[in-house]
């Protein structure tokens, strides 16, 4: 029995979507028609997010280790955010298993250090002393967060609201588990490894996965291909979803089919 919640659409090869942290799989709705033509999308909700249940203990290989159990096999993989990163770790332990991998406003290490762009440790403290005080207004504080910089926040902000009030509540566990996830999680070393097919893509306003993480990471992974979108922030697919797909459907190699 699967441990968290699968919807799939479309025919084709397979892709995986992967949501970020306070989400769940609904994000995806705005590039659903545009894929589901020439692939068959199979969106997932992280434990403890959307309609799959809270599961203890885990970490980014656990996680990882989970999805690959439950997925289908020779997919590409989309991860956005957090599900970036679950992403990045599931192409290092399995790439026999994957055709490809797509990391959207991700970093393979999200907090800052000395030489190291990122989120300030404090910021994600903060986030973590809030939950146990309010969750719902903490995540509501974090999706403004991702939109901020985005000509269209606004527009953004109400894009992911309605997207995860469209599914039951995350689990304030899950929550915390994410926190940690975000605030611990270096894989840097194994970017270096990861050996099929990668894109990654950027929002040049992002104030989470500063733009200059993408110069950083093409250094540790030089045979990986980046693009950074100039007018989005934290949510790419939200802010220029034409821009993404192309990008996508050119990464993938799929062209439209003729009128």
């Amino acid at each position: 029995m699967a441990l968290c919640d699968w919807q799939s659409y479309g025919q084709g090869p397979d892709l995986v979507l992967i949501h970020g942290w306070g989400m769940n799989s609904a994000v995806w709705s705005l590039l659903l028609p545009y894929l589901t033509a020439h692939y068959r999308v199979h969106c997932v909700d992280l434990p403890g997010f959307g309609h799959s249940a809270h599961q203890p203990d885990l970490n980014i290989e656990k996680l990882a280790q989970l999805l690959l159990k439950e997925s289908p096999a020779h997919a590409t993989w989309i991860g956005w955010s957090l599900g970036g990163l679950v992403a990045t770790q599931a192409a290092y332990l399995s790439p026999q298993r994957m055709s490809g991998l797509v990391t959207v406003a991700s970093s393979p290490k999200f907090v800052a250090e000395p030489g190291w762009r990122g989120i300030k440790p404090a910021v994600l403290t903060d986030f973590a002393d809030q939950l146990e005080r309010d969750f719902s207004q903490t995540v509501e504080r974090f999706m403004a967060l991702q939109a901020m910089g985005s000509p269209t926040a606004r527009k953004d902000v109400k894009a992911l609201k309605q997207a995860v009030f469209s599914r039951p509540a995350p689990d304030p566990r899950a929550l915390a588990d994410g926190l940690s996830m975000l605030a611990t999680t270096d894989l840097r070393q194994q970017c270096e490894a990861i050996t099929v097919p990668w894109l990654r893509l950027y929002g040049r306003l992002d104030g989470l996965v500063p733009a200059s993480v993408a110069k950083a990471v093409s250094a540790l992974a030089p045979h990986s291909q980046c693009e950074v979108l100039a007018h989005s922030a934290h949510a790419p697919f939200v802010t220029e979803p034409d821009e993404v797909v192309d990008k996508l459907l050119a990464f993938l190699g799929k062209n439209l089919p003729p009128e």
